[in-house]
């Protein structure tokens, strides 16, 4: 058992390297031992002395009435690929339907002669439901800018069109890929849930990847928004240039990186992998002692440990003494999963983990914690240091820490890869079951009123976006195209950190919260370390520092309304399959989320008062009341005229004005449970449930 020395027998250790490199000596990791049983299915927990779990009373406050963000990070989508034409859909026959609401705000998207006279070799063409699996384009830093070409806009069929992919006219295969495919975009008829969540809450249009180029940037970019630092290893990356990384190197704190690859003597991966210095959100959060997480789809290794080339060491117990045995076992990260098409996809991919990159916030052998109160917190006293789980989790203890009531204050999520909407393996619809799913979980659970999701995407995919934003960082290096060769941006003098131009290609950003505007298209100026400036913010952790995107990010603020007069946003139920709304849950109600206080969380600004049902069936009386506070807030609602309204199933069923402290009489035949929720003066409002007999 850990902790407990052995009497007399060697215990395994990994033989420890004789040089070191600049981001600071390589934690070793306890090896699964090749021939032994190990715990490796998914969900399997490593033994734990002790538990972490601290009452959220002591943990840190944040600064808002946000007590709990959850970052969905998808793959690979264009603003204009997923809301061009919002919210205008087409709605044919057979395609589930999507209406905007009156007076819903427009987007900076396509129209007019975007859509019938586009400067590139083709127009933009509406994609259906049948075509939703599509080819993977051509989405790397030098490729999108030159698609941009200067802010003109127009080479995108001739330098993103697939990605190396084979150019099939079949639909719904990874390799549908038609002539000028790259244009096309999807409407509300598909991204259907996306469409509903814009209507109800707050859409962002002018919101950047922070530099160009695909996944392993964007990723670091949401976490350190920094992606110089970058340190190869085992031989050289065209990922990287002047210490910056602009590609798709695998994570060297990850023994799933480059898994046809046998594993070097020392334990780490081998082939040629990166490592990144500096610090990022998660050393900020775990000296502050916020509680995170980032749980991804197919962390838990599969069943299978398959043996590399290196040689695995026994150590006398108290003695210097070291044996050689056996070849190192290392874990395999094989789970899968059929997307649409009946294509098996592996879950976890190395590379769209960013905290894998650094060593102190890495997990490099996949190790779960002892249980769920383990979630979100530090290692347990007593746990191995090169056994740690460094806050990396699969994605199913976020399911098991939302149902079991220990959500993490902030949480990354990242679907298993055949439901993350990259283009050649996933698609909306995979990715729609995935975050319908989740979201319906975190709206029906006690979390939801005070919780802020946040949905993104690492990159655009090379998919077409009209709109070049300000090139804030500019670059002038070989791989650069967006101003001619070797040139992106404009600066009197060559930037301290070259091949990190940006910011990069326009993306989809949501926020759904009970406090985000409702119905609300943002034109704020963010990128994806506006994300991470938020946590900052959130929970006063200070910056970054050392170049981090973080110090200039625009603030996403403006998608929310803390006002506590300010009528909070509802849950919207969904249907998994189609998108559309089954079911809404005035202000947010959802397995008693919301607290009986008038504004969700006015503190002392509001009073609290508490509604009494009486009587039955048609002769039903709803009296509420406020416990005699004297602030100028509670003196007036006291003259207002409030409205009591019961839901249910997201109907309204009955609803009468009256007074506060007097009865107001409902005239309805009712019986069983109701939503109820209370109108003061028109601006805010009480949910409680409540059954009449």
């Amino acid at each position: 058992m850990r902790g407990v020395p052995s009497l007399g027998r060697p215990t395994r250790r990994l033989a420890l390297p004789l040089t070191t490199d600049k981001e600071g000596a390589l934690r070793h990791h306890r090896k699964l031992l090749a021939g032994v049983p190990v715990a490796l299915a998914a969900g399997a927990a490593v033994i734990s002395l002790g538990s972490s779990s601290a009452s959220p009373s002591a943990l840190p406050q944040p600064t808002t009435p946000i007590k709990h963000v959850v970052v969905i990070f998808d793959e690979n989508v264009s603003f204009d690929h997923y809301f061009g034409t919002y919210p205008k859909a087409t709605n044919p026959s057979g395609e589930p339907q999507f209406h905007a609401a009156p007076n819903t705000p427009t987007v900076n998207g396509l129209s007019g002669g975007l859509l019938t006279n586009n400067p590139n070799e083709d127009n933009p063409q509406r994609l259906d439901p049948s075509q939703a699996l599509t080819c993977d384009q051509n989405h790397g830093y030098s490729a999108e800018q030159e698609a941009d070409d200067g802010g003109l806009m127009d080479m995108f069929v001739q330098k993103t069109t697939g990605g190396g992919c084979t150019q099939s006219t079949t639909p719904d295969k990874s390799s549908y890929g038609p002539a000028g495919i790259v244009m096309d975009y999807f409407d509300g008829n598909t991204v259907t849930g996306l469409w509903n969540m814009a209507q109800h809450y707050a859409l962002s249009d002018n919101f950047y990847d922070t530099q160009f180029g695909p996944s392993t940037p964007g990723a670091l970019n949401l976490i350190s928004g920094q992606t110089n630092g970058a340190v190869v290893h085992g031989g050289t990356s065209s990922s990287v240039a002047n210490g910056t990384m602009f590609g798709d190197t695998e994570p060297y704190y990850d023994e799933c990186s480059n898994n046809t690859t046998a594993i070097n003597s020392d334990g780490t991966p081998g082939g040629v992998t990166v490592s990144l210095t500096g610090k990022n959100i998660g050393d900020l959060m775990n000296s502050a002692g916020v509680t995170w997480g980032w749980f991804e789809g197919g962390f838990t290794p599969g069943a299978t440990v398959p043996s590399g080339t290196g040689t695995d060491v026994l150590q006398d117990a108290g003695s210097s003494t070291n044996y050689a045995e056996g070849p190192v076992a290392r874990p395999a990260c094989t789970t899968s999963h059929e997307n649409i098409s009946g294509a098996s996809v592996q879950d976890y991919v190395e590379h769209h983990e960013p905290f894998e990159y650094y060593a102190d916030t890495s997990n490099p052998d996949h190790v779960s914690p002892a249980s769920v109160s383990d979630v979100g917190y530090s290692d347990p006293s007593g746990t191995p240091a090169d056994e740690a789980v460094n806050h990396q989790y699969d994605i199913s203890w976020f399911t098991q820490a939302l149902e079991h009531g220990n959500l993490p204050q902030v949480s990354f999520v990242k679907a298993p890869a055949y439901q993350d909407a990259h283009a050649g393996y996933s698609d909306p619809l995979d990715e729609q079951r995935f975050l319908v799913d989740t979201i319906n979980q975190i709206e029906k659970s006690s979390y939801w009123a005070h919780t802020a999701i946040i949905i993104t995407y690492d990159d655009s995919d090379g998919w077409y976006d009209h709109v070049l934003g300000p090139i804030v960082r500019p670059s002038e290096d070989t791989p650069d195209e967006l101003d001619g060769p070797g040139k992106c941006g404009s600066s009197a003098t060559p930037p301290a950190q070259n091949d990190r131009c940006g910011v990069g290609p326009r993306l989809p950003m949501l926020v759904i919260s009970p406090y985000a505007r409702q119905n609300f298209v943002d034109n704020t100026f963010t990128e994806q370390a506006s994300i991470t400036k938020f946590i900052e913010d959130n929970w006063n952790l200070g910056q970054i520092g050392d170049g981090s995107a973080d110090a200039t990010a625009g603030s996403i603020d403006s998608m929310f309304d803390f006002s506590p007069y300010a009528r909070r946003a509802p849950a919207i139920i969904m249907n998994d399959t189609t998108g559309e709304i089954t079911r809404t849950i005035p202000t947010g109600g959802g397995g008693g989320g919301w607290a009986e206080e008038v504004g969700g969380d006015a503190g002392s600004l509001l009073p609290k008062f508490t509604c009494t049902v009486a009587g039955r069936s048609r002769h039903v009386s709803i009296t509420c009341s406020e416990p005699g506070s004297a602030s100028v807030a509670a003196r007036k609602l006291k003259r207002s005229t409030i409205e009591v309204l019961l839901h249910r199933d997201g109907k309204l069923v009955a609803s009468a004005k009256g007074r506060l402290g007097a009865k107001i009489r409902l005239r309805a035949r009712l019986r069983g449970r109701y939503t109820l929720a209370v109108d003061v003066g028109g601006k805010v409002e009480v949910v409680r449930t409540v059954r009449i007999a």
